[in-house]
Order: C-alpha cells, then sequence, then structure tokens
C-alpha cells in the first residue's frame, strides 16, 4: 500500500479489508458511515463505485478533492442514526455500506444503516475497540499508556461486538486486524456484515 495514495489513512484500511476479503466495489452505490476526511470514500471511488454518500455529523472536513466529485453526495451535520434524508426521502438502497464510527457504538449504528442496504448487500464495519470499551472500564492490564489498549485486549473486545451483532441476526465474517492501527496505536477489526 502506498502512502499518501488516500486523502487519509482510512483509505489504506479500507483498502486493506476489501483486499483481505475480496470485495469488488465497482459500479456500486455506496454510503460511507462516518465520513470524516474522506478516506473510505477516497478508497471507494479510486475503485471505480458509481456513487458514494458521504456522511458525518461534523461539518467542513471532507477533503475539497472529494466535495468536487461529482459521485460523491456529501451529507454534513447528519448523524446517521436519526436517519439520512436524501436516502429517507428518495427510497434509495446502497449495495455496500463502509462503517467508521467514533464514539458511536457499532451495535448502535447497525440497525439504521440495515435500512438503506439493499437485498444481498454488505456492511464492512471497522470495529474500533478503543470506543467499544467503555471509559468507566478503562485501567488494570488492559490499558497500556495514553489509552491504548493491548492487542490481546482489543481483539477480546472486537469479538465481544462481532458476537453481538451475531445476536442481532447478522452473518459476520471472521475478524481482520486493520492494516494501519488506529489513534494512538490501537489495534482496529474489520468485519463484513450481511443479513441472514
Amino acid at each position: 500500500m502506498a502512502i499518501g495514495r488516500f486523502v487519509s489513512r482510512g483509505g489504506e484500511k479500507l483498502e486493506g479489508a476489501l483486499d483481505h476479503f475480496k470485495i469488488n466495489v465497482e459500479g456500486m452505490i455506496c454510503l460511507d458511515a462516518g465520513a470524516s476526511t474522506g478516506g473510505f470514500t477516497d478508497c471507494l471511488l479510486q475503485r471505480n463505485v458509481s456513487k458514494v454518500y458521504a456522511v458525518d455529523t461534523a461539518y467542513g472536513e471532507l477533503a475539497w478533492k472529494l466535495r468536487n466529485d461529482k459521485r460523491v453526495t456529501v451529507l454534513e451535520r447528519t448523524n446517521l442514526l436519526y436517519g439520512v434524508k436524501p436516502l429517507d426521502e428518495t427510497g434509495e438502497k446502497v449495495d455496500l455500506v463502509a462503517v467508521d464510527l467514533g464514539w458511536t457504538k457499532l451495535h448502535l449504528a447497525i440497525p439504521k444503516i440495515l435500512e438503506y442496504l439493499k437485498p444481498g448487500g454488505s456492511i464492512v464495519a471497522l470495529i474500533k475497540p478503543q470506543y467499544e470499551f467503555g471509559v468507566s472500564q478503562k485501567g488494570g492490564g488492559n490499558v497500556e499508556s495514553k489509552g491504548v489498549l493491548t492487542e490481546d485486549y482489543a481483539y477480546i473486545v472486537a469479538s465481544k461486538v462481532r458476537g453481538k451483532l451475531q445476536e442481532m441476526g447478522l452473518l459476520t465474517s471472521e475478524l481482520f486486524a486493520s492494516p494501519v492501527k488506529g489513534e494512538g496505536g490501537n489495534q482496529e477489526y474489520f468485519v463484513v456484515l450481511k443479513k441472514q
């Protein structure tokens, strides 16, 4: 993976997951949940998707080159948990949802995400153990310096999240360690989800 090919490191993360899970996104309509600067969106565009809905609660973070790409619908100040207005209004469904949420626990966002997914569609979700792990639980031997979870504990947390998603009735892939570590050096994991 070449550094600097994407507007953020998120592109390298998603690239690794798409390659690992052998997902061909060419021609797909996608939703980037938690778009931020747009690393996931950039990766999807470079793989020739037909459209990306770039959704984020923030404003002004999405890279300029992505804002100007006619395949991108920029949806800032949009909390996915409360709906995505253009999709709600048109009823359009997407083929793939790429998820990189910070402070929102994944299992809370999945029910809304499923509303926008076509039958047979996939969710490629980044599990961020450092956020899934409750703030009140931090401490002990599971946290290294500066809030970085030990890799063993990060895997345990990611496995628990995967288990919770299975309990919600989703088909889940195995966990795939992101090739690029997250905030502060935290190990993050991808999982592919499908409706049963």
